[in-house]
């Protein structure tokens, strides 16, 4: 149950009425908030007389819910704001992992020509094999904030566990929450109690039901610039290295309120079939695109198949435009 309670009450009376309801207590717009488990299902004595409105739910999908918030939330990505009635598309691009200073360099720089103004990489890489390249840690992290402070671009990276969230926090505009990290409460914990924009890739062993609650997790603790990234789900399809579930995004488009982005990359797996991908996922009116993209990507230190060179990229972006047009949004 969500229960928005009258302004004015002091801090003490707060933390009282949270600690009888076993709640958690959030401020959202400037309004005050608790938020009971969704076993709830009737108002608890101890808060009637201050309880403005309250809304009872069938699972705990509460403060990501539409029943809630009927109009997606506004988020900024950068110096971009999706979600609302923005009908922004942005695409976020870059390599699969900072792997030099030349080559986040290039990227950057091309992704600044096209009027992007969202760079991804990753430095922390969580990979399958203990024998692939893991990322340059620290050091990647610096140079994403380098490009942030020459290029003016907002940086996105992933955090592998909560060992270096504080780090990830610290240079990060954007934290990205892996496929392989969404159940680790430690990141999702500490996303919470930052303001920083939250982007949870959803797992591809997950359900649609796990996945919003991973999101819970971080608005519950006071966070509420939170999205949602579906990056395809494992099926029993071999082809692909994933199946982009399109399903999934309209269940979620109608029943969050939370904006939704598409990774295409790591859906299919393979260079050839992303612009056809990216453009079915525009097509559906959604706030955003993660593409991968590297300068020589036979070169990459991961996922080197499923990267764009820069000129691919460009041709995907220039075909995504009219598709974007079409459906009311602007590629930004």
């Amino acid at each position: 149950m969500i229960i928005k309670i009258k302004a004015g009450l002091s801090q003490d009376v707060i933390e009282q009425l949270t600690k009888k309801c076993e709640a958690f207590h959030i401020n959202y717009l400037n309004e005050e908030f608790l938020i009971t488990g969704a076993a709830v299902k009737e108002l608890p004595e101890a808060v009637k007389e201050v309880a403005i409105e309250n809304w009872v739910f069938q699972n705990d999908l509460q403060l990501a819910s539409s029943a809630f918030l009927p109009v997606k939330r506004e988020v900024k990505i950068g110096n971009v704001t999706i979600g609302g009635n923005t009908k922004n598309t942005v695409v976020i691009g870059g390599p699969c992992s900072v792997e030099s200073l030349e080559q986040i360099t290039q990227s950057t720089q091309f992704i600044k020509s096209l009027g992007l103004q969202v760079l991804r990489g990753g430095c922390y890489k969580p990979r399958t094999s203990p024998y692939s390249f893991q990322g340059m840690g620290l050091e990647g992290l610096k140079l994403l904030a380098k490009m942030r402070d020459e290029f003016g671009v907002a940086v996105i990276t992933e955090a592998r566990d909560a060992t270096h969230i504080d780090e990830i926090i610290e240079y990060s505009d954007v934290i990205q929450v892996g496929a392989k990290a969404m159940y680790d409460q430690g990141i999702l914990r500490a996303c919470a109690k930052t303001q920083k924009t939250v982007l949870i890739k959803r797992g591809f062993g997950t359900t649609l039901q796990e996945f919003v609650q991973a999101a819970e997790f971080v608005l519950a603790g006071g966070n509420p610039n939170v999205v949602l990234c579906e990056r395809g789900i494992r099926t029993f399809e071999t082809g692909t290295r994933f199946t982009l579930d399109l399903c999934g995004v309209a269940w979620l488009k109608k029943y969050t309120n939370l904006p939704i982005i598409l990774d295409p990359s790591h859906a299919m797996g393979y260079a050839y079939g992303i612009a056809d991908l990216a453009r079915a996922c525009v097509a559906m009116g959604i706030d955003g695109l993660l593409i991968e993209t590297h300068p020589t990507p036979k070169t990459a230190k991961s996922d080197a198949s499923q990267q764009l060179d820069h000129t691919e990229f460009e041709a995907v972006i220039n075909s995504l435009k009219p598709v974007a047009l079409s459906v009311g949004h602007t590629i930004c």
